[in-house]
């Protein structure tokens, strides 16, 4: 599959927020890099595309790949179908026709998606009257399809197949008006990209935000229009009331004015349609209502994740009752006389039902970890308790200690990802650190009392120098080479308060050598002057002694 949502890892700063606000537990990969920051990187074979991460990010670390690029570039070419969503009218509240007015002036086809949702409010109608289907989730979210095709693949027996509303424009222009042209949406959905190249029919998803960066990159100046202004000359009939299906039931309101005792249901928002579909899986088809018409975004595809909107809830709330009033209000002057609706009337007799059904693909959802690949994972998390292994702070955007360890076992995450891992291990780190340091503690002071004892012996040894005569050439020599080693040996004592191992190890050196020089030179002379004796003894003491500051030096070593 190729990547629709893609990452800027330099932006990244491991916050944990995409993967605590995506819906799909597969669908983000999080890594410690050689700096050791963390960095949460997606998997597009798991990643349904519903966008949450785009708008959730702060940093912007997360963003979308559309064909608002490749369409353009087609455009200059060659003759493009536009179909344009009805959320248009509430991004682009006084521009909206300025926009379509832009592409037909390039020499594109304008149709209106909003005739696609009337057609599939009356697929749905016949297919449940004639018991063509039974108890369904909508489908019109592109998202929503791919959570259930990656991860409740049961619930396919239960997604409606009818195409969505694009996809039943689409399918309209292409067998009932037999045009070939490429085909553009102009869409506020981030998902539509997976369901155009799953079912082939669509070839440019461009949506309404990278469409306004290419307006800007390219200097291009919309004119506005009426804000209460929702008629447009599209080169094919103008839709009716499909024109709400991108508000929250919007779809469900269609079945309604056609069919009040439809039982429906209606959820959306990540945080909530989700769950909510895990749980219908797990409920007995008697408990399931005739429709469960769901969304991804909690407002609708009006504020979808790529339709790049300024507008509140509440503007765009208003504008859809607007769009409603005028809709109706056409329906009742326009189709729909002495109690029939003649738009549906000629759907009848105009069109298949087959025409407008889709398949899906059935995918096998990953294994579930065993317990005991659980526990191993839990160990390396640091979690020896019960207690510890039901923590859930949720601090790496999991909604428990268990779904991280599940996502660890898959590959998708990392044991010091985890908080209270991180704090056993600065825990156990601070406490390593405090007994070093009071060893450390211990062998500086046991070297500065060995360092006073040899300052004392050295001061001992000069002063037994003092007493040795100047018998002979030789003795003089040996008095001049033990003195200059004793102030070698006192200019080192007085000047390093502290010593480190290479300092003591070079006084070692000098201390060996002139130590054999003395007692050849001892031997030559065959003197067995009492002084001598002593000097050589006092000088063994005192490389005994810097032997000593030595090891008590190299034991820092192993701290």
């Amino acid at each position: 599959m190729n990547e629709v949502i893609i990452v800027k890892p330099e932006k990244c700063v491991g916050c944990n927020a995409c993967v605590r606000n995506c819906p799909a537990p597969e669908a983000n990969i999080t890594k410690i890099l050689e700096d050791g920051r963390f960095v949460t990187t997606v998997n597009p074979e798991k990643c349904i595309t519903c966008g949450e991460c785009v708008r959730t990010c702060n940093h912007g670390a997360r963003d979308y790949i559309d064909d608002t690029r490749e369409c353009m570039q087609r455009l200059s070419k060659e003759k493009l179908i536009i179909l344009a969503a009805p959320a248009i009218k509430s991004v682009f509240p006084t521009q909206w026709m300025g926009v379509l007015d832009w592409f037909r002036n390039k020499g594109c086809i304008i149709y209106d998606v909003s005739f696609g949702a009337d057609i599939c409010t009356w697929a749905h109608l016949r297919a449940i009257e004639n018991k063509k289907v039974g108890n369904i989730i909508t489908q019109p979210c592109a998202a929503i399809v791919k959570y259930i095709e990656i991860y409740q693949p049961k619930l396919l027996n239960n997604l409606s197949p009818i195409h969505s509303p694009i996809a039943c424009g689409v399918t309209y222009i292409k067998k009932y008006l037999r045009h070939s042209n490429p085909i553009a949406v102009l869409s506020p959905c981030i998902a539509k990209k997976t369901e155009f190249a799953e079912t082939g029919l669509v070839d440019f998803n461009v949506t309404f935000n990278k469409l306004k960066e290419y307006f800007d990159a390219n200097g291009i100046k919309i004119p506005t229009n009426s804000e209460h202004d929702f008629e447009y000359r599209f080169d094919d009939q103008q839709g009716q009331v499909g024109a709400v299906y991108p508000r929250p039931g919007g779809l469900r309101d269609n079945l309604w004015l056609h069919n009040p005792d439809i039982n429906i249901t209606t959820s959306e928002g990540v945080h909530k349609v989700y769950p909510e579909l895990d749980m219908y899986a797990t409920m007995p088809e008697f408990k399931h209502p005739e429709v469960f018409d769901v969304l991804s975004c909690e407002f609708g595809c009006n504020v979808g994740p790529a339709s790049g909107t300024k507008q509140t809830v509440f503007d765009v709330m208003a504008t859809m009752r607007e769009v409603e009033k005028e809709a109706k209000k056409r329906r009742k002057t326009g189709v729909f006389r002495q109690g029939e609706d003649r738009l549906f009337r000629r759907f009848d007799e105009e069109l298949r039902l087959s025409d407008f059904m889709r398949v899906y693909k059935r995918l096998t959802p990953s294994p579930i970890p065993s317990e005991k690949q659980l526990n191993a994972v839990f160990e390396l998390m640091g979690k020896h308790t019960k207690e510890d292994k039901n923590f859930n702070c949720h601090a790496c955007g999991y909604k428990s200690c268990k779904d991280m360890a599940t996502a660890i076992c898959r590959g998708l995450n990392t044991p010091d990802n985890c908080i209270v891992h991180a704090k056993s291990v600065l825990t156990a780190r601070h406490s390593e650190l405090t007994a070093q340091h009071e060893r450390l503690t211990e062998i500086t002071t046991k070297c500065f009392a060995l360092s006073e004892e040899l300052k004392n012996n050295v001061h001992e040894i000069k002063s037994n120098i003092d007493t040795i005569g100047d018998s002979t050439n030789k003795t003089n020599e040996k008095a001049h080479l033990v003195n200059e080693l004793l102030s070698n040996i006192v200019t080192f004592c007085e000047s390093n308060e502290t010593m480190d191992a290479y300092i003591v190890k070079h006084k070692i050196v000098i201390l060996e050598t002139t130590l054999k020089a003395f007692t050849a030179l001892d031997e030559n002379i065959n003197t067995t002057n009492a002084s001598s004796n002593l000097i050589i003894k006092s000088i063994i003491e005192i490389r005994n002694l810097v032997d000593g500051i030595n090891a008590t030096l190299n034991e820092t070593v192993n701290v």
